[in-house]
C-alpha cells in the first residue's frame, strides 16, 4: 500500500520534516516515490509548512493513505490556501 508519512530530516535536537509519497515497506527516512511538502515544527509562523495540495490530491485518489499527523497537516494547510485566497 502507498503511504504519505513524514520523513525526518534535519540535524539532532533540530527535525524538519519532508512530506514524502511512499511504499509503507520502505524505512521512514529511506526510499520514496514523491516528496510533496515539508514541515518545520519548530517554527510558528504561516511559513512552518508548505505542501503541494494538487499533488497530494492525486495520490490521495489513487489510493495512498495519509497517517494520522500528515492527515491533521493536509487540513492546516487548506485552511492557510483558503486564507491566503480570500
Amino acid at each position: 500500500m502507498v503511504k504519505i508519512r513524514l520523513a525526518r530530516y534535519g540535524s539532532k535536537k533540530r527535525p524538519v520534516y519532508r512530506v514524502v509519497v511512499c511504499d509503507e515497506r520502505a524505512p521512514r527516512d529511506g526510499r520514496f516515490i514523491e516528496r510533496v511538502g515539508w514541515f518545520d515544527p519548530r517554527m510558528k509562523t504561516e511559513g512552518a509548512l508548505k505542501m503541494d495540495l494538487e499533488r497530494i490530491q492525486y495520490w490521495i485518489g489513487t489510493g495512498a493513505q495519509p497517517s494520522d499527523k500528515v492527515r491533521s497537516l493536509i487540513e492546516r494547510a487548506r485552511k492557510g490556501a483558503e486564507a491566503s485566497a480570500a
